[in-house]
């Protein structure tokens, strides 16, 4: 164990005198937790924290925040948290690590000491890492999770933790979260005292380059889009766009009935330096995207359903969340057997939302769901790996490599449990001849009345018995065969049922293309049975496909094909070529060091999935994008 030197204590000192607040109703009270967080630094990769703890004499265990919610896994950062040093009464104090818990700290109060303090850092990733483990700084902005910079005694529930919050940002820097602020001096910001609980589910959003883009509705509680980006010109979010998340707040609440919380920040970071994906929280959404997602087209295109999907989990997964992941404290491990309907339908709300607000057009919907049908119909996986042993198994399978994935599968649950709740939207529309929709089950299972953030968990019986309650069917038995099916085919039942069909096409659609480009990949899946990154590496070869049974798999590299030196075009040249060809394609790989020549006997030419109308069905799905929500009773949300 490293100690303090003097000079580190002089710096925590001088940071506690900084943000001392200038009210006495600003400071922590006695049972309550202080905790500071210096961010100046964080384009430097790195946060400095300290905390005044109240404590009481003898053993004491503190903890680091483990299992996240969201994030589904154990994945609290604990190896970037670092420097740790504690004091009592100006006396340092030993502590050592659980031999078997490595979130947990040890040390023993000596009499007479009523508080500790505790200074420490951490490490901000600067490369790749899984959700708010990777990367969540640059030189201009920055996402601070305060799970990631404190310590607190274990033993009581996070929700009877209080912590009074403060954070010091670089000069000039704006910030959005959904905490309250009760006082700014300068760049030290002092936040409502709140439980553990909520400090973890509330980021903060910091840069140099901000904007704060107002979409609350007429007469309703405070909805805005914080953007904060590595340049000015990425924060010119179109005014079509804008009109169109305003919508989405209508839709939403037109959907769910009712919300559950006060008001409701997207923080949006827009920046190619920093991770790209979506987390929920209650009255906020970690929303990491493309630097010029919104002046981009094709960027917008491919991302245009991750604020939808992040919204509508403050109804699904916070509001209402599977009673597997609703523990009393950040260390009790998570159960994900009903991930089906936690992410699953909420990756369903994510393109409807999309498509009914205007965010999505109706023919991207359609190919969004064309894409995710033709994956899940050409996955072997699907024969060995239930729905449900994916869900069970999602702690491990997030940090699934790329390679092999259509044998071994991912955490693909979002995408069937999409074309589930598709099947179940269908289902209830046709029993009841139009009288309900799926609207129905979602007010009541989400809806009631409006209020605070509360959590109210949920079992698997409790979404049958509310499925019964909007249409009497065996429920149990439906979700029971498509949970465990074991089916080479994926469930196909609500798109066939809604009037539309599963095809192959020899040009990709608009958003397919779209999506390679901004992937930097070529998905010849559905003819050759490859994907492939833009350097010819293959990140997956589909078992039973041409190129397998040619031999070729993940891991090689594709150097030349029919003589000629691979680029994207040459190869989709090949391709096209190969129909009116009774010879096999001739691949040139790299396996290692070794290279050699793949003859792969495919003749189909491109092929693309797509809908396509079947007229003897009436078309349903176009029922389903359209809008629901209307002037009267929507806009006072």
């Amino acid at each position: 164990m490293r100690k303090l030197n003097g000079y580190r204590w002089r710096r925590v000192l001088l940071c506690l005198f900084l943000v001392l607040p200038s009210i006495a109703n600003a400071a922590a009270q006695p049972d309550e937790i202080l905790l500071t967080v210096d961010a100046t630094e964080a384009p430097r990769k790195i946060l400095h924290a300290s905390e005044t703890i109240p404590v009481k004499p003898g053993p004491l265990t503190l903890h680091y925040a483990k299992w996240i919610p969201g994030e589904h896994g154990p994945t609290g950062p604990v190896v970037d948290f670092s420097s740790l040093a504690i004091q009592a009464g100006g006396k340092t104090l030993a502590w050592r690590r659980d031999l078997v818990d490595m979130y947990a700290f040890h040390l023993d109060i000596p009499a007479g000491v009523e508080q500790i303090e505790l200074a420490s850092d951490f490490l901000l990733a600067a490369q790749t890492g899984m959700f708010t483990s990777g990367e969540s700084a640059t030189s201009q902005l920055a996402v601070i999770n305060w799970n990631q910079v404190i310590l607190y005694p274990g033993g009581p529930p996070s929700d009877s933790i209080f912590v009074s919050p403060r954070i010091k940002l670089t000069a000039g820097w704006k910030f959005a979260t959904a905490l309250e602020t009760e006082e700014q001096s300068g760049e030290v910001i002092y936040f409502s005292t709140v439980s553990l609980t909520t400090l973890v589910d509330s980021p903060v959003l910091t840069g140099a380059h901000f904007r704060r883009i107002d979409i609350t509705p007429s007469g309703g509680v405070p909805h805005a889009i914080n953007l904060a980006a590595d340049g000015d010109a990425a924060l010119n979010m179109p005014p079509e766009q804008i009109e169109a998340h305003k919508r989405l707040v209508l839709e939403a609440n037109a959907l769910f009935g009712a919300r559950h919380y006060s008001h409701y920040d997207f923080l949006v970071t827009l920046s190619d330096q920093a991770g790209h994906f979506g987390l929920e929280h209650h009255q906020s959404s970690d929303d990491r995207m493309p630097e010029r997602v919104f002046i981009d087209t094709s960027l917008q295109r491919t991302w245009a359903t991750l604020l939808p999907h992040e919204y509508a989990h403050s109804w699904n997964g916070k509001y209402r969340r599977p009673l597997g992941l609703s523990p009393k404290d950040f260390q009790t491990p998570l159960t994900g057997e009903l991930l089906w309907v936690y992410e699953g339908l909420t990756t369903y709300f994510g393109p409807l939302l999309a498509v009914r607000s205007g965010i999505f057009t109706t023919q991207d919907f359609r190919d969004n769901l064309a894409g995710i049908a033709a994956r899940l119909d050409n996955l072997p996986g699907r024969t060995w790996r239930s729905l449900q042993d994916v869900d069970d198994a999602a702690q491990i399978l997030y940090g699934s490599r790329e390679d092999w994935q259509s044998l071994r599968r991912t955490v693909d649950f979002y995408d069937e449990s999409y074309l589930i709740w598709l099947e179940v939207e269908v289902m209830i529309r046709s029993m009841t001849q139009g009288k309900k929709s799926f609207t129905d089950f979602c007010q009541k299972f989400f809806g009631g009345r409006d209020s605070a953030p509360s959590l109210n968990p949920f079992t698997y019986d409790d979404v049958i018995s509310a499925l019964n309650e909007i249409v009497p069917y065996d429920w149990n038995s439906f979700w029971t065969k498509r949970l465990q099916s074991l089916d080479a085919h994926a469930p196909l039942g609500g798109i066939e049922q809604s009037g539309w069909k599963l095809v192959y096409q020899e040009m990709p659609s608009s958003y397919q293309d779209a999506q390679e480009n901004n992937d930097h990949t070529i998905d010849a899946r559905y003819s050759l049975g490859i994907i492939l990154k833009e350097d010819g590496s293959m990140q997956d070869v589909i078992p039973g496909s041409p190129a397998a049974k040619a031999g070729l798999s993940p891991g090689m590299q594709l150097v030349a094909i029919n003589g000629r030196k691979f680029t994207k075009e040459i190869f989709r040249d090949a391709m096209k070529q190969d129909k009116s060809s009774p010879a096999p394609l001739e691949m040139l790989a790299c396996n290692g060091d070794y290279f050699r020549i793949f003859l792969v006997d495919y003749h189909g030419g491109e092929r693309y999935p797509g809908l396509a109308r079947d007229t003897s069905k009436a078309d349903m799905l176009s029922e389903i994008c359209r809008p629901i929500a209307t002037k009267l009773g929507q806009e006072k949300r």
